[in-house]
């Protein structure tokens, strides 16, 4: 068996029959950190080698004994570094928080332990998820696992990292502005934002206003994709506002399904948006791919006042960062410990009225109204997933994109906005790569709760684009493009 290119699921069936051992899969898995992680810083806060191989013969012992815990049996994890995993510092990327010692785990590493994963460490992300680039001054930067003098993208840098570079077989990512769509576009795996709720949100709501972020799943597979989904989602009781539906909906296997979606292409928003060069042609024919599959695909116009739309996700945004960052930054010589823009979004929030907000809604009401127009004409709605390809690793961010000056150091990243602040799912797709060798994504829109769409869709294009999706760090050639 070819351990590291294998799926989540292969190997779950695998261990579950005993053709594989929970110790070999550790041991390859710990062969693909040794050969990969120092140079790429995908997996920080790591496990001794021994600990490790020690839990995964305990695995072994358990399944000899008939005692399976679930399908993560004895696969390594490594949950992103903003939530808590017992044992392990929680970082969150700053060295004002650094190290946090948890004595329990958060919801994901509570439902993936229930699976029986063995958890080998942390992935990097940037400091407080906060920005579209995994670099934080705890462990330095996550490079992008094409070419490690360029980012990973962000703030599930990380995670999409170990995925290329086959350290995990499948992730846990999060996702506010992008964060797990952006590095998974940029790393040519597979990312679901799911529906706000679908996944639990444990964080209270600051005078108001509707958390924006959520966890979910990333692969290499469609269908790990899916049953990661279905072992993240379901109700919590400490979280009211999570969706009742039973996640077992989406356990694989996905059907594929084309045929006959209308997939609508909102391209550059009718010039609301620059790109770099070659991104809109590469994503447009990742859509050739769909429409050979049998989908729909016609231009899509949004109609909104998109300027408004962009002030008002500033406000939320600001309003949601700074009433999170508020205790810590009131602590003695804490600014002096946290970088500059997280300090922006503190001290920006502390400026807004009641009217702000106010109109805030207002512009977003608007916004979801739009799309409500959309779904009149369209199952699904696409859009590129980066206005520009994986940069410097050494940039804090991109200041301008084909001579339009960004106005924060998120304004690059605008393209994500939209799904998140209409409450959509949205899974990311591999695009293909750029004449520059790198990859982009894709992402795929959907109606709120409409992931098993989303889902079959992929699964069909993965089945289309087999060829292009096949490809890995190290054995890019001509056939990629």
């Amino acid at each position: 068996m070819d351990i590291p290119n294998t799926s989540a699921l292969s190997l779950s069936q695998a261990l579950a029959t005993g053709s594989l051992s929970c110790e070999e899969l550790m041991r390859a898995t710990l062969t693909q950190i040794h050969q990969t992680n120092s140079q790429h810083i995908a997996i920080v806060s790591r496990v001794d080698d021994d600990v490790l191989l020690a839990q995964a013969r305990q695995r072994d012992h358990e399944l000899a004994k008939g005692q399976r815990m679930g399908w993560l049996h004895g696969i390594p994890q490594a949950v992103k570094d903003l939530s808590d995993v017992a044992g392990l510092p929680t970082s969150m990327g700053s060295r004002a928080l650094y190290p946090l010692h948890p004595t329990g785990d958060g919801l994901v590493a509570a439902r993936l332990r229930a699976q029986g994963a063995i958890f080998v460490g942390k992935t990097n992300t940037p400091e407080f998820g906060l920005g579209s680039h995994t670099f934080n001054d705890v462990f330095g930067a996550t490079k992008n696992a094409w070419n490690p003098q360029l980012s990973a993208g962000g703030s599930s840098g990380g995670a999409a990292v170990a995925l290329a570079l086959r350290i995990l077989a499948v992730a846990d990512g999060s996702d506010f502005m992008g964060s797990l769509r952006n590095p998974a576009g940029w790393n040519h795996v597979f990312g679901l934002r799911p529906t706000p709720g679908r996944v639990p949100n444990m964080l209270p709501t600051p005078g108001g206003l509707e958390q924006l972020g959520t966890e979910g799943p990333m692969a290499r597979h469609i269908d790990d994709l899916a049953m990661m989904l279905a072992t993240l989602a379901g109700p919590h009781p400490q979280a009211p506002q999570a969706l009742a539906d039973d996640p077992a909906a989406f356990t694989p296997p996905v059907p594929p399904a084309a045929q006959g979606v209308r997939v609508g292409w909102l391209g550059d928003l009718q010039g609301h948006l620059p790109f770099e060069d070659g991104i809109l042609d590469m994503c447009q024919h990742a859509l050739g791919t769909l429409a050979h599959a049998g989908c729909h695909v016609d231009d899509a116009t949004l109609r909104v006042n998109l300027d408004a739309v962009w002030q008002a996700w500033l406000v939320w945004r600001n309003v949601l960062v700074g009433s999170k960052l508020k205790p810590l930054v009131q602590r003695p010589n804490a600014r002096d410990l946290i970088k500059p823009e997280a300090l922006w979004e503190h001290d920006r929030s502390l400026s807004f009225t009641t009217q702000d907000v106010t109109q805030a809604q207002h512009s977003r009401n608007e916004l979801v109204q739009a799309f409500d127009d959309l779904w009149q004409r369209f199952d699904v709605l696409a859009l590129p997933v980066s206005q520009v390809w994986p940069f410097d690793v050494n940039w804090r961010w991109p200041e301008q994109i084909n001579g339009r000056t960004m106005q924060t150091y998120h304004h690059w990243m605008e393209v994500v906005l939209y799904a998140t602040f209409a409450g959509l799912p949205c899974l990311c797709v591999p695009a293909g790569f750029g004449a520059n060798g790198l990859p982009m994504g894709l992402q795929l829109m959907a109606k709120p709760k409409a992931e098993w769409t989303l889902l079959r869709l992929g699964k069909a294009y993965e089945e289309a684009a087999s060829a292009m999706l096949a490809k890995r760090p190290g054995v890019l050639d001509s056939a990629s493009t």
